[in-house]
């Protein structure tokens, strides 16, 4: 998906939940177009054992009108295998990409697949959202009127109280899921997004990573990662959401996937397969179970694991390949390397009761980390001053638990084509 070129104002088994706190994953359904049903089924599968409640489907307008397209069989492939099972789906209708939904195209993909048993519905109407598209709220009345839907859209351009003071609006998904420079994301246009909304639905982004370099889309630009993924469920876990949206599944194209690579690489856009063949995101996926336990206030699995993520590239180990710290299009750029750390993250998955010390190997030299408290533990190491080296990580906790050591990547400042990937590649047990 594009991703805003415009300021947005800051405002300072299988799951099974259909109600509130249910968590979906945004899927790019342009990424899908060679995928068969036995592809979905997979995908479905995956996010499902992750606790993933379901799919929010992204098509754009001029796909799904083009009678060569191959956006309407993807979609009868999604809901014909979500429909198997207890998974969820519901249209995020993408009126940035291709320009502005005409209204009657909008009802007609609603209503063709609103009766579906995996259609998600929330007060018993088929629930509806959009990437952008302000400037056609007021065709959501009629939208609305023939298709009985339930109209929660991203409108993250006009701000939160802008957005939730336009017409049609049940609820709001905001796409402020990044921080901007070399500070740590807050929840504070997520408090002003439910303030702004009074009580009407909000649904919280989540994305771990963000970097993006394609000069065919005039793209090249990163946000700071780093410990956001860890970060931004704590603050689910305190917030308590109406929903929460994962940004995404599949966008490879900015880094912030977390389902698996695709089955071919023809699903990943041209330009992008340097930065994102090395760097498969999808251990984060095992975080899911912990993190979404604490959001809905059940008690987290009995499993333990660590998850660790780090650059393959040391930030001044080749050419930073034109990309700035922040989208230079309303944003002011800085150096990459003054944005994100040199640093192996991790977060180890231990018993609430257990106080957990990891211990990360890395080129040979070990570095160990104690945490404070008991239950989920997340830190990082530095990598700047050690350099190159093969990756491993341990952890042990002091109720006996052991896990690893689990190898990783090798960081290295040999990059491919001389320029740094900025990209993470993410491992885990």
């Amino acid at each position: 998906m594009l991703s805003l070129l415009f300021a947005y104002l800051i405002c300072a088994g299988f799951a099974g939940h259909t109600h509130a706190q249910s968590v979906f994953a945004h899927v790019i359904v342009g990424n899908t177009y060679s995928y068969t049903l036995a592809d979905w089924a997979h995908e479905i599968e995956v996010a499902a054992n992750a606790s993933i409640d379901g799919f929010a489907l992204n098509i754009g307008y001029l796909d799904t009108i083009n009678p060569a397209g191959f956006v309407q069989a993807q979609l009868n492939n999604a809901y014909t295998a979500a429909d198997a099972t207890n998974f969820k789906l519901f249209f995020s209708f993408d009126y940035a990409a291709q320009g502005a939904w005409d209204q009657n195209a909008v009802i007609k993909t609603i209503n063709a697949y609103s009766s579906r048993p995996s259609q998600f519905k929330w007060e018993g109407k088929p629930l509806a959202s959009t990437f952008e598209g302000p400037n056609n709220a007021g065709d959501w009345a009629y939208i609305k009127s023939q298709t009985n839907s339930f109209f929660a859209p991203d409108f993250s351009s006009q701000g939160c109280f802008g957005a939730a003071a336009k017409p049609n609006v049940d609820g709001l998904l905001s796409w402020n899921a990044w921080p901007a420079g070399a500070n740590d994301m807050t929840d504070g246009d997520d408090q002003a997004h439910i303030k702004a909304l009074g009580g009407r639905p909000f649904i919280m982004p989540v994305s771990p990573w963000f970097y993006t370099n394609l000069p065919q889309w005039s793209k090249n630009w990163l946000w700071r990662g780093d410990s956001l993924w860890h970060q931004r469920w704590e603050q689910v876990a305190q917030l308590q959401p109406s929903f929460v949206e994962i940004l995404t599944w599949n966008d490879w194209s900015e880094s912030h996937y977390v389902g698996p690579l695709p089955p071919m690489d023809s699903a990943i856009p041209t330009g992008a397969e340097r930065y994102v063949k090395p760097n498969p995101h999808d251990a984060w996926l095992k975080d899911l179970p912990h993190y979404i336990a604490r959001y809905q206030n059940e008690t987290r699995p009995a499993e333990s694991h660590v998850t660790f993520w780090y650059r393959l590239n040391p930030a001044r180990s080749g050419s930073a390949g034109g990309t700035t710290c922040n989208n230079p299009a309303y944003q002011t750029p800085l150096a990459p390397q003054d944005c994100v750390a040199d640093a192996v993250f991790f977060t180890a998955f231990v018993p609430d009761t257990a106080i957990a010390t990891v211990k990360v190997t890395i080129g040979g030299t070990t570095q160990s980390v104690t945490a404070s408290q008991p239950g989920i533990f997340h830190s990082s190491v530095p990598f700047g001053q050690i350099g190159n080296g093969t990756v491993s990580v341990s952890v042990s906790a002091s109720d006996g638990t052991k896990i690893g050591p689990v190898g990783g990547a090798p960081i290295t400042s040999n990059c491919a084509g001389g320029t740094v990937n900025w990209n993470a590649w993410v491992g885990g047990s």
